[in-house]
């Protein structure tokens, strides 16, 4: 089951299965609060808004595609494909991007790429599909799965504040690496995409706190409990939202 995370209601019925799902995590989410969805436009251009901020400041990522979105109109990935590099290149993409970009605008020119399909397809093969591609790494693949896609079970492992987040909420001694990030998610499939929100919302938290990030400081001892008993291989089963007027 593929759960899709296009609305807040989508958002806040995953957290509360979630939750049931890891006990673990109510001292969290009673901390942070209900996430909010954040979402950003899907297909072509959502994937080329991610990378054209990789590796850049908030504003100078906004900055290029302001300029790139002003260039093109509309800005889909004919348009990139057709466009001289020396054109991308002014507008402030660098050149590992133009090849990233023009790559990708071949791909699904010629059908060997459908972007919108990975919504529906188990998380892993949808990383392993985009990270196939020129130019896109995990994290790349992880956020446009989750972002653009809703994809409720993406899991961006490779995301330092989540990583950071996961140390201290589960009392690990030292901060996870991609690597490790993927078995300590596994209590939370088939909704790792509504974890993360939950663990972003926590970081931001202990970002006000002094002392917490970079830190010694020592894990809050309700989130220190040993790890529930063993995933079942049962899929977990959101309940549908009410109508209003339905009884309960």
């Amino acid at each position: 089951m593929t759960v899709h995370l296009n609305t807040q209601a989508d958002l806040e019925d995953a957290v509360h299965a979630l939750v049931r799902q890891d006990p673990r995590l109510q001292p969290i989410l009673d901390m942070t609060g209900m996430p909010a969805l954040r979402r950003r436009e899907p297909g072509f251009a959502g994937l080329a808004h991610i990378i054209t901020g990789q590796q850049l400041s908030t504003a100078s990522a906004a900055a290029i595609w302001t300029r790139l979105s002003a260039a093109f109109d509309p800005f889909d990935y004919q348009s990139v494909r057709k466009a001289r590099a020396d054109r991308l290149g002014r507008l402030g993409l660098s050149a590992a991007k133009i090849k990233t970009l023009k790559n990708i605008a071949r791909e699904l020119a010629a059908e060997r790429l459908n972007l919108a399909v990975l919504a529906n397809e188990d998380a892993d093969i949808a990383h392993n599909t985009l990270t196939a591609l020129h130019g896109i790494g995990p994290w790349t693949a992880d956020v446009y799965l989750l972002f653009c896609l809703g994809h409720g079970d993406a899991w961006p492992a490779g995301d330092l504040a989540v990583q950071e987040a996961v140390k201290i909420g589960l009392g690990l001694k030292a901060r996870p690496t991609e690597k490790e990030m993927a078995p300590l998610a596994e209590p939370w499939r088939p909704l790792r995409g509504a974890a993360a929100h939950i663990w972003w919302s926590y970081y931001r938290v202990l970002k006000h706190r002094e002392g917490v990030i970079g830190g010694e400081a020592k894990p809050n001892a309700v989130l220190n409990k040993p790890p529930v008993a063993k995933r079942s291989s049962a899929r977990v089963r959101i309940p549908a939202r009410k109508k209003p007027g339905e009884q309960k």
